[in-house]
């Protein structure tokens, strides 16, 4: 048997936000050799660092990241743009024998990157005409209308996301087809690279504590600070950006819809929200491997993902 054939030449690792994602990829990527390619839409932007538990360069422990610190605020994010640097990435570290360990919880980024995924076209017309009603009648609205046209979109975008909403809806009008109908299904498609896909589960009432924990940390280490200094940046006007989770909020509350503990209290509710759907995402895609992110479980955590490594080059 030709093992070296069947070795996975890429390692993901996925799940919710505070599952421990960015420490396990990290210690993956030194016991490899390898490098950490980012799949966090938020982390992309230049100046997200606090608000998005962005690795300082310590905590990446000589590691090289990449696509982190990529787009300014005021950039729409764009999942064909990260599709085309994500694997210019990958095929890059291949060439140069390297192992790429892509990170991340952003679903349909780490698809993307690993999936013979195509994207549809867009119509400039119905685009303004969608992104017209989602000023007037608001993202809620829309969202809806979604959940009708395609309940399993609708599950996977946040009802405060306007603008994912507006695309879903834009793909759906112009090939009368679903949203998700586009996706390549999970399991069926083998992607287009050899990839174990590792994911990080936790028991719901630890990862709510643990959000918790991490938004408040977040407000002690600066987000405010942060936030204002990236509105002077452009971040209110980024459709992209100015809609993450804890950004959005500050601005809320710098704009006085809302106190800073308010603030703060929703922050750690839209993000528990946020961590379900993550992993819903990823629980429907049989390719992924799990294992426990529990506390208890941390100190043999890399260990076991060696496991299913070495298992996935022996199988």
């Amino acid at each position: 048997m030709n093992t070296a054939a069947r070795a996975p030449q890429v390692i993901a690792v996925v799940g919710p936000t505070a599952a421990g994602k960015s420490d396990l990829g990290t210690d993956l990527a030194l016991r490899l050799g390898g490098e950490v390619v980012n799949a966090d839409s938020m982390q992309l932007y230049r100046g997200m660092d606090i608000g998005t538990a962005k690795l300082t360069p310590a905590e990446r422990r000589g590691v090289p990241h990449h696509l982190l610190d990529v787009w300014d605020v005021t950039v729409t994010a764009s999942v064909a743009e990260y599709q085309r640097l994500a694997r210019a990435e990958i095929d890059r570290l291949l060439a140069a024998g390297r192992t790429p360990v892509l990170v991340g919880g952003s679903g349909l980024y780490v698809r993307g990157a690993l999936d013979a995924f195509h994207f549809p076209g867009t119509d400039p017309g119905v685009r303004a005409r969608l992104e017209d009603e989602l000023t007037r009648l608001g993202p809620g609205a829309l969202h809806q209308r979604l959940a009708a046209a395609d309940p399993a979109a609708a599950h996977a975008i946040l009802a405060s996301n306007g603008r994912r909403v507006v695309r879903a809806l834009e793909v759906i009008e112009i090939t009368g087809r679903p949203f998700t109908a586009q996706l390549p299904g999970p399991g069926g498609d083998p992607g287009v690279y050899r990839t174990l896909q590792i994911g990080l589960a936790v028991e719901r009432p630890e990862l709510d504590a643990r959000i918790t924990t991490r938004v408040d940390r977040m407000w002690d280490a600066g987000l405010v600070a942060e936030v204002m200094e990236l509105e002077r940046a452009g971040l209110r006007e980024g459709r992209t950006a100015s809609r993450a989770l804890g950004y959005q909020q500050v601005l809320a509350a710098l704009a006085g819809e809302c106190g800073e503990d308010d603030a703060r209290q929703e922050t750690v509710r839209a993000t528990r929200r946020f961590a379900r759907r993550q992993e819903s995402w990823f629980r429907r895609d049989p390719r992924v491997r799990w294992l426990s992110g529990a506390r208890e479980s941390r100190g043999t955590l890399v260990d076991r993902a060696w496991e299913l490594l070495e298992r996935a080059v022996t199988s």
